[in-house]
């Protein structure tokens, strides 16, 4: 059966788009595995499938490119956002997608001058998780804020955090200098995190100025991430190195977000793209 599927990104972090309203691949674990190969096939990050639903404006499901479903994909929920309005006609102000993490909410930024395509948004992440015991990470206690972590020959200072998927944040040098691809594996897979993790490596530049790389479960190392990006603004935040109700800007290696922390929620804005079209045999 061949299938056209949309190419999309936010800021750099790929994933394969498919219209599912009235139509949903058998095996979508085994379909992101072929498609997200980057010498063989598509390549991607992984495969999102765009779907109704009975309580929002449409519904995601999404695929790393191991297979594994994930729960929320922060840039993912964008470049849904992005579908719904430039391609299924939903062209509202705010818009409302259905994820594993619970609905999110996205207001519309930035549109085309004929006001056809939605071009950034602000999503409504929701409150960040800080219990270990539902994020999940075996750590003691109400919260793991600096706590220490043996990974590999080293101990590091990590603090952990949910956005919908389980998240570890580590503050350092710059990031540019590790090798994460040898040490985001260790983390990933780390006994302390049951259900794997996905691991921020964050420089400090200034207050409320965070630079990002990210190890992802299930993807490798990603040029960008939004739940990652959130949980590092929650860690910086209750490290001292940023601000509640303020805009933290994160630089990721595929471009910048702007992510604002409340008492009640995460609020993240960037943009949503098209990289372009094509069709795939599923």
């Amino acid at each position: 059966m061949i299938r056209t599927f949309y190419k999309m990104h936010g800021i750099g972090n790929d994933y394969i788009y498919f219209d599912c309203f009235g139509w949903e691949p058998e095996d979508p674990s085994a379909l992101a595995v072929k498609l997200s190969d980057r010498h063989f096939s598509v390549g991607g990050d992984g495969v999102i499938l765009v779907l109704p639903s009975k309580i929002a404006d449409g519904r995601m499901r999404m695929f790393n490119a191991d297979g594994s479903e994930g729960k929320m994909c922060g840039n993912g929920v964008r470049c849904v956002g992005k579908f719904l309005y430039d391609v299924k006609g939903i062209r509202k102000d705010v818009l409302t997608v259905e994820t594993l993490s619970g609905v999110k909410t996205l207001k519309v930024g930035q549109k085309s001058a004929d006001l056809m395509h939605a071009e950034t948004f602000t999503v409504d992440m929701g409150k960040a998780e800080l219990c270990p015991a539902r994020i999940p990470a075996d750590f003691s206690g109400d919260l793991a804020v600096n706590v220490p972590l043996s990974v590999g020959d080293a101990e590091y200072r990590v603090t952990c955090v949910s956005m919908g998927n389980p998240h570890c944040v580590v503050f350092g040098e710059d990031p540019d200098g590790i090798e994460i691809e040898k040490i985001g594996p260790l983390f990933e897979r780390h006994s302390v995190f049951p259900e794997r993790v996905n691991t921020e490596f964050v420089q400090a530049l200034v207050k409320n100025d965070l630079k990002m790389r990210v190890w992802e479960r299930g993807s490798g190392e990603t040029l960008a991430c939004g739940t990652g990006a959130c949980a590092s603004a929650v860690a910086a935040v209750l490290n001292g190195y940023a601000d509640k109700n303020t805009p933290i800007t994160l630089r990721l290696k595929g471009g910048v977000l702007k992510i604002e922390v409340t008492d009640e929620t995460v609020f993240m804005t960037g943009p949503a793209e098209f990289a372009f079209k094509g069709e795939a045999e599923v």
